[in-house]
């Protein structure tokens, strides 16, 4: 069996001076919330807190928030987030009470404490307009955010280190380590990418399947040397074996899952779990 060096899991990101201004702020604020009684909610985790290492806030699977004020919508209107597209991120953490770092979340989690934002700001129900898919009838439906069913990490899975997994590609049998996306991980992938597709926009070639995947993998047949895994990743992996991987990490990755029970009002069509998209109404509904 393939090992893992002794500093697994390690971060792949120092925290700007920036960053580290906006985690002194969060901290006073949430500590203005604890000293002023302000209602919180606690809020479980779909990953249950499997994965992360020992001694983090996130461990137990449980995060507090509390509810949103005026201070959050001034985050929601502010010109300025909506153009830099960091306006929910910003809107969450102010809400987050819990002494996390926000960029350690993984992204299911981080879907399941954006529903509960929502949830806390403007209640449960979601008003939606769904499309059948029998007879293109347009039908109004109304949500309601608490019952979103969701996919939680298997307790019984097996990692070689906190917050690592491991997968025997099927037609390699190579073994790979790795880790599941996380919030700031996810950052760092999106500005590569812009500055790949500035780079390379002659070549007409969307490299994001790949950089993604060398973000996530730790280690391929126990070598962590970041320039193997890139090397093995552009021209080692087979498409059958990296279908494989990718469908495996979806099966493990803890999320909330944006489907309900529908019934078409105008041909009776039913399905069980119809996935739905959210739009700007989701934090800014109308009024």
């Amino acid at each position: 069996m393939a090992t893992v060096n002794d500093n697994y899991p390690k971060k792949d990101f120092e925290m700007s001076d920036e960053q580290i201004k906006q985690l002194a702020i969060q901290n006073m604020q949430r500590q203005e919330v604890k000293n002023s009684g302000f209602p919180t909610e606690v809020i479980s985790l779909p990953s249950k807190g499997l994965v992360y290492p020992e001694g983090s806030p996130l461990r137990d699977g449980k995060i507090e928030m509390k509810y949103m004020t005026a201070r959050e919508e001034d985050i929601l209107t502010s010109t300025n987030l909506i153009k830099q597209g960091i306006v929910i991120d910003k809107l969450m953490q102010s809400m987050i009470v819990s002494p996390i770092n926000y960029n350690d979340l993984v992204i299911g989690d981080k879907n399941a404490i954006m529903v509960a934002a929502r949830i806390l700001g403007y209640g449960k129900e979601y008003p939606v307009e769904i499309t059948c898919p029998s007879c293109q009838h347009k039908n109004k439906n109304t949500i309601d955010l608490t019952t979103l069913p969701e996919v939680n990490c298997p307790e019984d899975i097996t990692m070689p280190a906190p917050g690592i997994f491991e997968f025997t590609l099927p037609q390699s049998k190579r073994v790979i380590h790795f880790r599941l996306l996380t919030t700031g991980i996810d950052k760092q992938v999106t500005k590569e990418l812009e500055a790949s597709k500035k780079a390379n926009k002659n070549s007409g070639i969307d490299n994001e399947l790949t950089t993604r995947l060398k973000s996530i993998i730790v280690s391929v047949d126990g070598n962590s040397d970041k320039k193997y895994i890139s090397n093995f990743v552009d021209n080692e992996l087979f498409a059958m074996d990296s279908r494989a991987f990718r469908s495996y990490m979806k099966q493990i990755s803890p999320d909330v899952k944006f489907e309900f029970a529908f019934s078409c009002s105008e041909c009776g069509h039913e399905e069980e779990a119809l996935g739905f998209t959210i739009d700007t109404t989701f934090f800014w509904p109308k009024i």
